[in-house]
């Protein structure tokens, strides 16, 4: 089996469509940019890209991904209701598993204040069948289709197996409790249990509180095969995505007369039964969860159809605490669609995006202790469904990840003498570079763990200092980011250094000695600048 990686996510916050200054082009941009500085990789070693989308013309996806780097690439636009972020993510893989290296994968919305509707008043909706059955089942009235459907499915719950309204209301209660500690969560606000029953109905059991909303926002993944990861030293944040299934619509969508299987839950569940099935492992595996809470009532079904809890129990599930910190799992520690919001394309990429920083330990307020499982689920009425297992890829790889977030070296001690030193160099009249000309790696370690990596580069004029740059170094140099003052200063001789084992070298051991050239044009700016920092 070819493994595959998750190695750079991305997300813009959600927000209330117009809210957001920009197009969907700048949302994808940001999205996408994030994700490339997360994995220390550029717009270049993009082999390919997948770009969900629901509401656009055909190329949004080209007019998006341009906005970043036009390459070349192979660009594919995927639309798939609400679960087309993760459908992007899903063919991003199968491109993995065909033999390319490095996919894009980025979801995007820009959508329209309100409910949903339809766009396209003059051909047969893709919903037509469902909306009938709900029709002869239970009738319609003037509340919002979608609300109408999950809301007939959570009365159906209630009648069937005495699920209380308090229960869906508990859910809501937790997601929005969830959604305070996350930055990009649309809503953040905490409401009692009580102003959530009390708020404005919408239909059924679902009030206001109850319900996503519409949402403007971008979310990307950086999806890449194994040699890449190790080609390229990524291995301490890999998510791997150990299985991904899609399932759509069977015929007991329509057979059984069921309104919880009209919204999907047959299709959730036999995808899930042949995730868990193909990847060996089993729900109670699991520690944190992302699903499709459009509203709360398909979070209390979706429950049963993953086999998170057996049929019938969604209500003893909740009671016991068992959906949140402290529990069996933590589900939607985002807040899910409900708080974080719902712009159909990013949905399931921000899922994404959610799960690996929970997996790698980065999740901060909302990390969920002992993630080492994560599933995803991810549903668009028409219908679809796309269920995913994720884990750390290399559990050896332990510590701090490699680059800091900002992907631009910031934070380091080392940052602003290697600014000045890139200006001395520029400077330098009496070409004191020639004497170490040369590609040197700089390696700059924090005590927590922390790398930094830069490329000086002296082959050609002036010489050029970057960040995570890809060419080939004749040396790196390891050093810990306490000691650069002292070394930059012209306190530490290199070559002792070397001898007492604060610098390590890889590579060309005659080349690094040459560094003490580097103090001799930097040490006197670089004193002078030390008490300004």
């Amino acid at each position: 089996m070819v493994r595959v990686f998750v190695v750079g996510v991305g997300m813009t916050k959600f927000e209330k469509p117009g809210v957001r200054e920009g197009d969907y082009p700048e949302f994808a941009k940001e999205a996408i940019e994030k994700a490339l500085q997360d994995s220390k990789l550029n717009i270049n070693d993009v082999e390919l890209a997948t770009v969900g989308y629901v509401y656009g013309d055909s190329t949004c996806g080209q007019r998006a991904i341009y906005e970043v780097g036009m390459t070349g690439i192979p660009i594919f636009n995927v639309n798939n209701n609400c679960s087309t972020g993760s459908s992007a993510l899903l063919i991003a893989k199968e491109f993995i598993e065909s033999g390319k290296d490095c996919v894009l994968a980025v979801g995007f919305e820009k959508m329209d204040k309100g409910s949903l509707t339809s766009k396209f008043m003059d051909r047969t909706n893709p919903m037509d069948k469902h909306v009938t059955l709900m029709a002869d089942l239970v009738g319609l009235n003037a509340a919002p289709i979608t609300a109408q459907m999950f809301g007939n499915a959570g009365l159906e719950h209630m009648r069937k197996y005495g699920t209380k309204a308090e229960h869906f209301a508990k859910i809501a209660y937790k997601n929005h409790k969830h959604s305070v500690n996350n930055l990009n969560s649309q809503f953040r606000d905490e409401y009692t249990l009580e102003q959530i029953m009390k708020s404005p109905q919408v239909f059924g059991p679902l009030t206001k509180l109850q319900c996503c909303p519409t949402s403007d926002g971008a979310a990307a993944a950086i999806v890449v095969s194994e040699r890449f990861v190790r080609s390229h030293g990524l291995e301490n944040q890999a998510i791997e995505i150990l299985g991904i299934e899609m399932a759509t619509d069977t015929p007991s969508t329509f057979n059984e007369k069921s309104l919880i299987k009209l919204v999907g839950y047959d299709m959730t569940k036999k995808a899930a039964e042949r995730l868990f099935y193909k990847t060996g492992t089993k729900p109670t595996d699991v520690q944190v969860v992302e699903l499709h809470d459009c509203f709360s009532a398909n979070e209390l079904i979706t429950y049963e159809a993953l086999g998170l809890c057996p049929p019938g129990k969604a209500g003893e599930f909740i009671d016991r605490g068992d959906n949140t910190y402290g529990g069996k799992y933590v589900v939607n520690p985002s807040g899910g669609l409900i708080s974080k919001g719902h712009p159909l394309g990013a949905t399931g990429l921000a899922q994404c995006a959610e799960l690996c920083w929970q997996l790698r330990g980065e999740a901060g307020a909302r990390q969920v202790p002992g993630a080492r499982l994560a599933l995803q689920h991810n549903i668009g009425l028409g219908g679809a469904v796309v269920v995913a297992l994720y884990a750390k890829g290399f559990p050896s790889s332990v510590g701090v990840r490699k680059t800091n977030a900002s992907g631009n070296g910031e934070g380091f001690i080392v940052t602003p003498y290697l600014k000045i030193l890139q200006q001395i160099m520029l400077i330098d009249n009496e070409n004191t570079v020639d004497k170490f000309r040369g590609v040197y790696g700089l390696k700059v370690k924090k005590e927590n763990g922390e790398e930094g990596y830069w490329v000086i580069n002296t082959k050609t004029g002036k010489g050029t200092i970057e960040f995570n740059s890809k060419v080939k170094p004749d040396v790196t140099i390891i050093v810990n980011d306490k000691d650069i003052v002292e070394l930059f200063g012209g306190k530490i001789n290199p070559q002792k250094a070397f001898f007492q084992g604060k610098i390590k070298i890889q590579g060309n051991i005659g080349l690094a000695m040459k560094v003490t050239e580097l103090q001799k044009i930097a040490k006197a700016r670089i004193v002078d600048i030390t008490a300004k920092l």
